[in-house]
């Protein structure tokens, strides 16, 4: 997964933390972390923040040398020119007493003209973008941008996290095989190469880390891959897991465990956010749709167990419902069977909210690959798989969805990161 034993170079000045998206996740990510430095707020959910390692006692935040908050400084790209307080309060998530409180910060962040494609986002058209005759060039763009973002904010380097918008769904097309294709379908203007993949390639090219929040095809293709690889770049990804695939690894493990049949799982969503807006486009929410899918397909193996789960009817919808803005609601029904098999049901229904599970998500993910990178592991980072809905994982490598063994996958890279043993718990817990 990752090499062990490599000393971890010290934090020294600050880091930035690149976003494409100044969204709802983006602007409730940036108000949250300055609230936090101001003592008005206090960082629920995040593992960096408050996590422990296991067994030792000791906060993840001593036990490794992560960037301080206070050293964080940032940038964002967006197809509207609003800055980050408009935004924010566009987006609807944070109270307006919220805002307040660390408007003149927010105020200080204004948003790059975006690499944007509205063939690729089709329910979104913003004036904010870039033009450029190739996608080579935007490519050279995005790098003047980060170029100056640092020299800018001071910031001896850089972590890019996608928070921008769901693209449309993309099959790895020959463009995507290798590197040296890449580059000449970005020259060529290849329809398959799409906004995401540009700002994964920018980032590489800089020698800055990525991680997709988002389910598009992004840096999960060979050609990327190898560009992480080579230049020695830590990548992670795909899809934040925040709500309702969140319950779904912790629920489908538990009904794995006990050896419980699973004869249907139908999932619905409302939401009436931005994302919601995009998720409406087919096209779109093909992309979403395979990364919710796909959880249960690996927790509850047909193959393994034909009886339990091979006659398995999984189902998920999401609609988009204004009245609810970034409140997104889900309902899950659940049909199981048990002893002598008869029928039994669950009934989930989380009422929660976007944006305000994202933020701290961003925070760990952009905190653990700066961290990663300054250890000189490269190339995908597997461990980092707890946040994601569709782990990005090397070649040939499983796919683990398994909430509590992606955890410990997460715990053993922070020993190995800390230079601390190995203990056998934490080696044998990811048995599938």
């Amino acid at each position: 997964m990752v090499p062990g034993g490599e000393h971890v170079l010290p934090h020294v000045g600050r880091l930035l933390i690149l976003l494409p998206g100044l969204g709802a996740v983006t602007t409730t990510f940036l108000a949250g972390v300055e609230a936090i430095r101001r003592k008005l707020a206090y960082p629920f959910g995040s593992l960096s923040q408050l996590g422990e390692i296991e067994g030792e006692g000791r906060a993840i935040a001593e036990a490794l040398p992560l960037a301080p908050l206070e050293d964080l400084v940032f940038a964002a790209w967006d197809i509207f020119p609003e800055d980050a307080y408009e935004a924010a309060r566009q987006a609807g998530v944070l109270t307006e007493a919220d805002l307040a409180a660390v408007a003149d910060f927010l105020r200080t962040i204004h948003p790059m003209p975006a690499v944007f494609d509205p063939q690729y986002v089709r329910r979104l058209h913003g004036p904010h973008v870039k033009h450029a005759p190739t996608k080579r060039h935007l490519a050279e763009a995005l790098c003047r941008d980060i170029e100056q973002a640092l020299a800018t904010t001071g910031a001896t380097r850089a972590v890019m996290v996608w928070c921008a918008s769901t693209e449309v769904h993309v099959d790895p097309a020959p463009c995507h095989s290798s590197l040296k294709a890449f580059e000449a379908a970005l020259e060529a203007n290849d329809p398959a190469i799409t906004p995401s993949q540009i700002y994964a390639y920018a980032a590489l090219r800089m020698g800055v880390p990525y991680a997709n929040g988002a389910p598009n095809l992004s840096a999960d293709i060979p050609a990327l891959e190898e560009l992480a690889d080579m230049v020695g770049v830590p990548v992670a990804g795909k899809d934040f897991k925040t709500g309702q695939t969140f319950l779904k690894t912790v629920i489908a493990p538990a009904l794995r465990r006990r050896l419980l049949g699973v004869q249907g799982w139908f999932s619905v969503n409302i939401l009436g956010n931005r994302d919601g807006w995009v998720l409406e486009d087919e096209g779109s929410f093909r992309a979403k749709e395979a990364t919710k899918r796909g959880v249960l397909e690996d927790l509850l193996p047909a193959d393994r167990y034909p009886r339990l789960y091979g006659d398995l009817y999984h189902k998920v919808r999401i609609h988009y419902y204004p009245p609810r803005g970034d409140a997104k609601e889900s309902w899950d029904t659940i049909d199981i069977v048990g002893w002598m098999g008869y029928p039994m049901h669950i009934k989930v229904n989380f009422q929660c909210r976007d944006s305000i599970l994202a933020a701290p998500i961003v925070l760990d993910v952009a905190l653990f690959l700066d961290l990663a990178h300054r250890a000189g592991w490269s190339g995908v980072q597997s461990w980092l798989g707890f946040y994601f809905k569709s782990p990005h994982v090397r070649r040939g490598e499983p796919v683990e969805h398994d909430l509590f063994v992606q955890y410990e996958q997460l715990q053993r890279a922070l020993r190995l990161l800390a230079h601390l043993p190995l203990a056998s718990p934490l080696e044998g817990y990811s048995e599938r």
